[in-house]
């Protein structure tokens, strides 16, 4: 029994707000797991999500769910911090480093107390900077500490092709790059739709064309969680899936490529920030990082959102 119980897989989430405990319950349903871990500073409120959970054990896959502290962070294969002020209708994205900073060292310094060998994955905004500063803060392997990123943004920038192509969005394949906020970067040149690429699919399609519904169409993904916080107040089931994808490539050590945010060396001439490019992800986290040829405009898109990241994550105390 004990060997058994040495080989399920722990996650652990910190913060049990609307967006921890949307990924339980998404993890819960998933399979992935044999054992998930709430950690909140309202253990009550932790106890009151791991119950609820509980209750409809008997729908989902087996699993153990619990309320608890970070000394269950020893053997988890993922850590995945998402407590932290939520953003609010008049604040961007990296208005939030104040707030969130020394919280998210104070969990990291607590993490790391009972394990270094789990993948830390940052949630919590502004999330490349975090990412950065976690890293940064806790000395882990870059490759071990990774940023939710843009993989929320590629698939609502998917959704919204998919809706206007008319095409089902599972045959649809884009990427957002850069920072996950304003700077974020639509990269056209690596949209496929079909296994065509989209000039290409747009041309033999004829129904309209395209380049003229391309700024409108980065911008309603650049909106998207600013017209969710304003109409309900947060964002939850979609970054639930984000990181139920996520978790899975890590536990499955599935080597999915990914936009998740990690620490960017030599790349288009870019270094020494976290920002979100393509990266095969797997059991220790980012196992390679993919540089696609992309159009000129977009490098200096990247460029700039690199820019804008480094000018904040500078300003963050070590």
């Amino acid at each position: 029994m004990d060997a058994d119980k040495d080989h399920r897989v722990k996650v652990v989430i910190v913060g049990a707000g609307a967006v921890g405990s949307t990924f339980a319950y998404t993890l819960m349903n998933s399979g992935l797991a044999q054992e998930i871990v709430l950690i909140d500073k309202d253990r009550a409120r932790a106890e009151g999500e791991a119950m609820d959970l509980n209750h409809g054990l008997f729908f989902a896959p087996p699993v153990a769910i619990s309320a608890g502290d970070y000394e269950d962070c020893a053997g988890a294969a993922a850590v995945v911090i998402t407590a932290g002020a939520a953003q609010r209708t008049d604040q961007t994205r990296l208005d939030l480093i104040a707030r969130n900073g020394a919280v998210c060292r104070s969990i990291m310094d607590r993490v790391l107390e009972h394990t270094r060998s789990a993948v830390i994955i940052m949630v919590t905004n502004p999330v490349d900077v975090l990412t950065y500063d976690a890293l940064r803060h806790s000395g882990l392997p870059w490759q071990q500490v990774i940023g939710s990123g843009t993989v929320l943004d590629s698939a609502r920038f998917r959704y919204l092709l998919s809706e206007h192509c008319e095409v089902d969005v599972r045959n649809v394949h884009a990427y957002i790059l850069g920072e996950h906020g304003d700077s974020e970067v639509a990269a056209w040149s690596m949209a496929h739709l079909a296994g065509l690429g989209i000039e290409q699919f747009c041309a033999l399609c004829g129904r309209c064309d395209h380049k003229r519904h391309r700024a409108a169409i980065a911008e309603r993904v650049r909106r998207s969680a600013y017209h969710l916080v304003e109409s309900k107040g947060f964002t939850n089931y979609g970054i639930a899936q984000v990181l139920r994808r996520i978790v899975g490539a890590v536990v499955r050590d599935e080597r999915s490529v990914l936009t998740v945010s990690s620490l960017i060396s030599d790349y288009y001439d870019i270094s020494d920030v976290c920002l979100s490019i393509p990266c095969i992800v797997g059991r220790e986290g980012v196992l390679r990082q993919i540089q696609p040829a992309l159009a000129d405009d977009e490098i200096e898109g990247l460029k700039n959102s690199a820019a804008q990241l480094k000018q904040v994550q500078d300003s963050v105390a070590p």
